[in-house]
């Protein structure tokens, strides 16, 4: 069975900055960007916004729960996964603007995903979450913004 560390080995991850868990960029142009990006136990993707919009798609691996918090106040989780039938989505599109973070469902080992930008992804575009500030904006979503940020 395929582990997390040989899917590291294989596709040449890297761990990535401020946000965590392990990417690669596959493609860059003018006009866009694509990166294998993987979540595994000991790793999540940490609160932040980015100006454009990112296109989500789960490849292979256990449930990802994604938190996006929109400007106008609203919040939502959803899962990234292969069973179609649970209600889990192969792809999903977070806007631009809004607010994200992800972690691997309870028991979880890894999941293999990438994701689409375009325009392209700029490090300097990185907005990080503020766990206090955040919660205080969506208290309904207190408890799952605390384990997702890290300030």
């Amino acid at each position: 069975m395929i582990t997390a560390q040989d899917i590291i080995k294989t596709l040449v991850l890297a761990p990535l900055p401020l946000e965590g868990g392990y990417y690669a960029e596959t493609y860059r142009s003018a006009f866009g960007t694509a990166i294998y990006y993987l979540l595994t136990e000991d790793s999540y993707s940490a609160m932040h916004r980015l100006p454009g919009d990112e296109i989500f798609h789960f490849y292979l691996g256990d449930p990802v729960e994604m938190l996006q918090l929109r400007p106008d106040g609203a919040g939502e989780v959803l899962t990234l996964g292969p069973d179609l039938l649970r209600g889990m989505r192969l792809q999903t599109v977070v806007a631009g603007g809004v607010w994200q973070g992800s972690r691997l469902r309870a028991g979880g080992s890894f999941a293999l995903m990438g994701t689409t930008m375009a325009p392209g992804f700029d490090f300097a575009d990185y907005v990080a979450g503020d766990g206090v500030q955040l919660s205080a904006e969506y208290p309904q979503h207190a408890d799952r913004i605390k384990r997702l940020t890290r300030t």
